[in-house]
């Protein structure tokens, strides 16, 4: 249910086994009290660019069911953004539920990463999550990567996920995907941080997960 606080779902053992992302992402929202009161919902429809949970919400791939008097319909999680602080929830409807689908196959690799001044009580430069699967000769199988805090909304790397597929991880394969970072990001300069900064960081990031490991 769409009430369910960011600290039942650091609890629950099926979201800890199937979803450890969003496990990750909970226990960097806010202070204790925040994680107790704050709910999965309530931080959808908050529609923070910065929101901790949305990029693993976005690797999962739920779907975020909504009510109102006219009654209820399904919205992906990947049309429920639509700017800063904005969603495609019509007048009157409130998210009911958000159904996140068990993945088919476990992935081979998985990294969640918030940078900021501290990983709990404060806003992100950046905050990245990703899942990668591969083949038993090395292949890319599949990439989800996405970034929070780098556009109006969360963003999936598109580009660099469906050009990485059927690769192997050579440095120059890794290189050219982490390149393909700008091309789904306009990172901006605030307060809090440089654009040159949280796409350096974000680009790392992506290697750190796509990297051989030693």
């Amino acid at each position: 249910g769409s009430l369910a606080t960011h600290a039942q779902l650091q609890e629950h053992p099926v979201v800890q086994k199937q979803f450890p992302l969003l496990v990750q992402a909970c226990a960097t929202v806010g202070a204790a009290q925040i994680q107790n009161r704050g709910t999965l919902g309530g931080n959808i429809a908050n529609a923070s660019p910065a929101g901790d949970t949305f990029p693993p919400l976005a690797l999962y791939e739920p779907l975020v069911h909504v009510v109102s008097a006219q009654g209820k319909r399904v919205i992906p999680f990947s049309e429920i953004f639509t700017g800063v602080k904005k969603t495609s929830l019509r007048t009157s409807e409130l998210i009911e539920a958000v159904e996140i689908p068990f993945l088919a196959n476990r992935p081979s690799r998985q990294l969640f990463r918030k940078v900021g001044t501290r990983s709990a009580q404060a806003i992100s430069k950046t905050v990245a999550a990703g899942l990668l699967w591969l083949e038993k000769d090395g292949r890319v199988k599949e990439l989800r990567f996405a970034l929070g805090s780098m556009a109006p909304t969360v963003r999936r790397l598109r580009k660099a996920e469906a050009f990485i597929v059927g690769k192997k991880l050579t440095e120059e394969t890794i290189k050219a995907a982490c390149d393909l970072v700008k091309e789904d990001v306009s990172p901006i300069d605030d307060v809090r941080s440089t654009k040159e900064y949280r796409l350096y960081a974000s680009e790392s990031l992506l290697r750190q997960l796509l990297e051989t490991k030693r």
